[in-house]
């Protein structure tokens, strides 16, 4: 689907909820109609108001205004879910603001990562005149995203969330019956099913005007705590569960620290949330309490380098890149990945085999052991194992590459999983298997693409791309008989060489394939019968 269409319109919708905040909407209408990219459609729901957002709407073409019966703020966001149809949607509320590049920027990196459930950027807290406080607060999802918003809501403001639309109704819209922290139980519900990522540039400003509904910091731990509650993962998943855990722990310091900082609430109110979290958490809102005073009796520049840091947030553009842990010259990890759990290329290499299971029976030839002759294989009756050297289980001792090793049209499967980049020869072996296959028998291969070389006991010589195996297997087994799969993407492909495993991303992040970098390359061959 085209995001841009003929007009030069985005293929997103804004929502914008209101209630009794007429006076802030026209601020909110003209960030929308200010993007460098268009939004398609601009919906006003008026969820009930007392004052008269209509007549702010009619003064800002295109946008429309769709009036209800008060039914709170997850209500009236569904509502506009429903009269859209766009492929993208951003909700603002009504007090805020977008930057100017909100719905390019949420574009760019939806196109980053397809088939992302949502895709968050950075936003700044504002006053009641829209005049930045402070740096920027910018969320670190990381490729476990469910896993990282168990430690609590890093996204933080709705409105530097950009969705796909159809991904959102699939689960569900927001939560009606929440009174709060809606927007952070449907996170949590997505991320269960999706991938989402995120960029680091400024979409939008929080203004804080002093009655702002998160201003109530207790409210909205019991209300943080309530949803996390929902999600406790099950005692068999230990690091989501360790996530938990300090995610219940961590938003008591979270909100004790929003109670000391000047979020524009008056006096009263502001003392007697303090006084509430004091009640309820004593140690954790003395050391908030204390800390802000630290910070606040520094030089300005100082106090603003020190939460700098504590942010860790850095503004993208050219040489600011967040390199974290891959800033380094040795890989985060050496054998692909195998110390920190499964190698990346296994999640190609076995779900490949795991497709074709009906064909991995017969009679099997399987290279150097039989594992997944035994994980996948159907209706096996003779299994032989092929190796370069007389170890214990090898049933054929000898070199692939050596003609008459094998028994010829015997085979009705043989499995050759990362097996030709150690074989200077490699068509002389394909040479041998098409002899060895029994007419209408299969081969079912990977070889490594973008790869470490790691040389062992084995001698590595070739990595391969599409075109060079589709070659080689053609050659022998013709035209019409060889089927491939490119598998990874330029995120898999970083794992891989830096041993990163599937445990530390997630297969989530592992599906999307991109040609362009292929970390594995499956081949089927079949010998005609």
């Amino acid at each position: 689907m085209r995001s841009v269409d003929a007009s030069g319109l985005a293929d997103v919708a804004v929502v914008i909820a209101s209630y009794n905040h007429a006076h802030f909407l026209g601020d909110a209408l003209k960030s929308v109609l200010a993007q460098t990219v268009p939004a398609q459609d601009i919906v006003v729901i008026d969820d009930g108001s007392l004052d008269d957002p209509a007549a702010v709407v009619a003064q800002h073409p295109p946008a429309r205004i769709i009036r209800t019966a008060n039914q709170g703020l997850p209500a009236a966001r569904n509502n506009g879910l429903a009269a859209i149809n766009t492929h993208y949607v951003i909700f603002l509320d009504a007090d805020d603001v977008l930057l100017p590049g909100a719905i390019a920027d949420g574009l760019a990196c939806m196109k980053a990562n397809p088939g992302a459930a949502f895709v968050c950027g950075a936003f700044r807290l504002a006053d009641g005149d829209l005049k930045p406080r402070g740096g920027p607060v910018l969320p670190r999802l990381g490729p476990l995203g469910h896993t990282a918003l168990l430690r609590g809501n890093h996204i933080g403001m709705p409105a530097s969330v950009f969705y796909d639309r159809a991904k959102l109704v699939e689960c569900g819209g927001f939560d009606p019956t929440l009174r709060r922290c809606e927007d952070y139980e449907l996170y949590l519900r997505m991320t269960q099913r999706h991938r989402i990522a995120s960029h680091a540039n400024v979409v939008a400003h929080y203004r804080l005007h002093g009655s702002n509904m998160s201003l109530d910091a207790v409210e909205m731990l019991a209300w943080n705590r309530a949803i996390l509650e929902r999600y406790r993962p099950d005692e068999t998943d230990a690091a989501a569960l360790q996530a938990w855990k300090e995610g219940m722990h961590g938003q008591t310091a979270a909100f004790a620290n929003i109670v000391w900082t000047d979020r524009g609430a008056r006096a009263w109110p502001k003392w007697n949330q303090r006084r509430r979290m004091m009640a309820l958490a004593p140690w954790t809102t003395t050391k908030a309490a204390l800390r802000q005073i630290l910070v606040r009796g520094l030089p300005g520049p100082l106090a603003e380098v020190l939460r700098g840091i504590r942010r860790r947030a850095l503004i993208a553009g050219a040489g600011k890149i967040d390199f974290g842990d891959l800033a380094r010259i040795t890989p985060v990890s050496e054998g692909y990945g195998f110390r920190r759990g499964t190698p990346v290329d296994r999640f190609y290499i076995e779900s490949f085999l795991e497709r074709h299971a009906g064909e991995i029976r017969g009679h099997v030839l399987e290279i150097a052991d039989d594992k997944y002759s035994r994980r996948f294989g159907k209706d096996i009756v003779r299994q032989d194992v092929l190796s370069v050297k007389d170890v214990p289980g090898a049933t054929i001792v000898g070199d692939l590459t050596s003609e008459g090793l094998l028994p010829p049209a015997s085979f009705d499967c043989v499995i050759l999983t990362q097996t030709l980049q150690y074989l200077f020869d490699p068509r002389a072996a394909v040479r041998n298997l098409h002899a060895a296959m029994r007419p209408g028998g299969v081969v079912l291969a990977t070889v490594p693409g973008i790869t470490p070389v790691v040389n062992n006991d084995w001698e590595w010589y070739w990595p391969f791309t599409a075109r060079a195996a589709r070659r080689l297997f053609e050659e022998t087994f013709g035209e019409g008989n060889v089927e491939l799969e490119v598998n990874g993407n330029a995120f898999a492909a970083t794992c891989f060489i830096q041993g990163i495993a599937q445990e530390d991303v997630g297969v989530q992040w592992l599906e999307p394939r991109d040609p362009s970098f292929p970390v594995n390359i499956a081949i089927r061959a079949r010998r005609s019968a």
